[in-house]
């Protein structure tokens, strides 16, 4: 077995590239740092070297250091227990020993330059960075496995061994925790924003976590935008995020050229009047098909799904041991652009088990775009006679109406009327920028009326931060800033379509704390940063050591906050910093194999 600390992984990984004819140079002046290529684009290349993390603060009190480097996209954790357990410090029974499961992702995000099939014509025979996969470490970083048969781009539906190839996987979780039981996953075969005519390819597996053998657990769920996501239990059920398919109610170019399918509602809804210009003589109403117009209809719950109780931009839940999960599935709470990071407060404590989600808003893009979309904090739940709670989305952001002069939209890249040309603040052209101007502003509503009363956001995050991961602190954690019963989440940041709010603090690429009234008090959360680089950029930027899109955070049974950071990306550049794609035609995101690292923060 190979001990995979510090860099040793990705300069194994790295010597891989280098067969694969990928370029990679150690940059004079900064020991131990890389550049990075994307394999199929190699003009595409960043600066990385995470180190022990040392670049990242965190308050006085807790120590930051990498568990393992140089993987691929990572944006799953979890953690099994193994025999009698001990203390961390080895006494009363010895140290205590778990495995780690780390899920690397594959091709999540739009462009030429992250294709998995390409990759595989262009280097055959080497390990595809763009395909998902299971890695297994030891609590000392050891690497034991990695899980199932090789994915390759050939295997259209993963079937009954492995994981899908196309799309992303997303999450992975024991069913009991730290105890273990099954391992679930979810994954998909169509990439986000892109289309290969895989809609309805999300999924939540099982995983035999000692050969890898994926089992189909539940299948054709919604895929688009977003597609199955995170993981959480309860009671005998298995609960998800389902993201929506579009990027704010309307199926536009952004969606795949308009080739993904249409959001589909948890309840019956009414559409608006309004229909939304995508250029070129098409028009699209709300909860609709791409060219579709439907002025005033009512939408049935569930139009266009695969099985009864399945919606998008939604929390759905199904019963983990039914002979048929799909045919107990039903939705638990709605009206979320992309509810991402979900996790179960204890029963305990204020929000009395309760599931917090992380939501992450629209971007300026597509048929209906806009601009400062927050992202929010909520508190999802059934109502009392067993329908979802409603929580606003796509006529509400955050706790305004989406027509309030806010969110208007300034004329981005990936808006479907902007023509390009570098106008800032807008990037269209005179021409284009004025129909944007006209048609979207103020931004139209895509319901007549929402479907009930509407549940307010706990709380909002700044435009462009992306809820990634949350999770409770155990007790063993609480100390300085941190209190007993508080939540980490972690914030991935943007993707460039629209430029930031604040010009002195990058926004996202961070981990913040919450601190929870106590149990039977009002509630009330405070909210404070509690680990970011110092730089307050991604590391690749200016290659210091630290990271650059935390994708989930869990605690692991060292009671220690285990951050899983996907590595680097190259985007349209609006967010700020040099993140910007060197070659046009690599839009819109360009993936960085080989820069997904894993920290953990530890009290000291």
């Amino acid at each position: 077995m190979r001990k995979f600390s510090a860099l040793s992984k990705t300069k194994a990984r790295l010597l891989g590239c280098l067969a694969g004819g990928v370029v990679v140079l150690i940059l004079p002046g900064a020991a131990g740092a890389a550049t990075v290529a994307n394999p199929l684009c190699p003009t595409e290349t960043v600066k990385f070297d995470p180190g022990q993390g040392q670049d990242i603060v965190v308050p006085r009190g807790f120590k930051v250091s990498v568990f393992a480097s140089g993987l691929n996209f990572p944006t799953g954790i979890a953690f099994r227990r193994i025999g009698n357990q001990g203390n961390d410090d080895g006494k009363g029974g010895g140290p205590r020993r778990f495995e780690v499961f780390v899920l690397e992702s594959g091709h999540g995000l739009p462009s030429q330059c992250n294709d998995e099939a390409a990759f595989q014509t262009k280097f055959p025979g080497k390990p595809n960075p763009f395909t998902p996969d299971i890695l297994v470490f030891d609590q000392n970083a050891v690497l034991q496995r990695t899980l199932g048969k090789p994915t390759t781009a050939s295997t259209e539906t993963g079937g009954n061994s492995v994981f899908q190839p196309h799309g992303p996987a997303v999450d992975i979780a024991f069913e009991n925790g730290l105890q273990g039981g099954r391992l679930f996953a979810t994954d998909s075969n169509q990439a986000t924003h892109a289309h290969n005519g895989q809609n309805n390819s999300s999924r939540i597996v099982t995983v035999d976590a000692g050969t890898g053998t994926v089992t189909p657990f539940i299948t054709n769920l919604p895929t688009g935008d977003h597609p199955t996501e995170q993981l959480a239990f309860k009671d005998g059920w298995i609960y998800w995020s389902q993201g929506s398919t579009t990027n704010s109610g309307v199926v536009g170019r952004d969606n795949g050229g308009g080739q993904n399918q249409a959001d589909i509602p948890c309840q019956d809804i009414v559409l608006s009047h309004n229909v939304f210009d995508s250029g070129g003589g098409v028009f699209t109403s709300g909860y609709s098909r791409f060219g579709t117009t439907r002025p005033g209809a009512t939408v049935p719950a569930f139009e266009g799904a695969s099985h009864h109780g399945v919606c998008d931009g939604a929390i759905l839940r199904a019963q983990l041991n039914a002979r048929d999960p799909s045919a107990t599935i039903q939705p638990f709470s709605w009206g979320y652009r992309n509810g991402y990071a979900i996790r179960f407060a204890p029963q305990d404590h204020v929000l009395q088990g309760g599931l917090l989600v992380g939501e992450d808003g629209p971007d300026e893009r597509g048929a209906r775009p806009s601009n400062n979309a927050p992202d929010a904090l909520h508190l999802a739940q059934q109502n009392a006679d067993g329908t979802p709670d409603y929580h606003g989305w796509p006529d509400r952001y955050g706790f305004l109406p989406t027509s309030q002069a806010v969110y208007n939209p300034i004329g981005g890249p990936g808006d479907d009327l902007c023509v390009g040309a570098n106008n800032p603040p807008s990037n269209c052209t005179p021409g284009s920028l004025a129909q944007i101007l006209s048609e979207d502003v103020p931004i139209r509503d895509v319901l007549d009326h929402p479907p009930q009363q509407i549940t307010s956001p706990l709380a909002i995050e700044a435009a462009d931060s992306s809820f990634t991961g949350i999770d409770f602190v155990p007790d063993s954690f609480a100390r300085g800033p941190v209190g007993r019963g508080a939540a980490l989440y972690a914030l991935e940041g943007d993707f460039g379509f629209s430029a930031p709010n604040s010009a002195s603090d990058e926004i996202g690429h961070e981990v913040k704390l919450i601190n929870f009234s106590k149990q039977g008090d009002a509630l009330a959360l405070k909210i404070q940063r509690f680990a970011k680089n110092k730089s307050g950029d991604q590391a690749f930027i200016d290659g210091s050591h630290g990271w650059n899109r935390p994708t989930q955070l869990r605690f692991g049974p060292d009671g220690c906050a285990w951050v899983t950071d996907y590595g680097a990306v190259r985007d349209f550049g609006q967010g700020g910093g040099d993140t910007k794609f060197v070659t046009p035609a690599d839009a819109p995101l360009v993936q960085i194999p080989g820069t997904g690292v894993i920290f953990r923060i530890c009290p000291e």
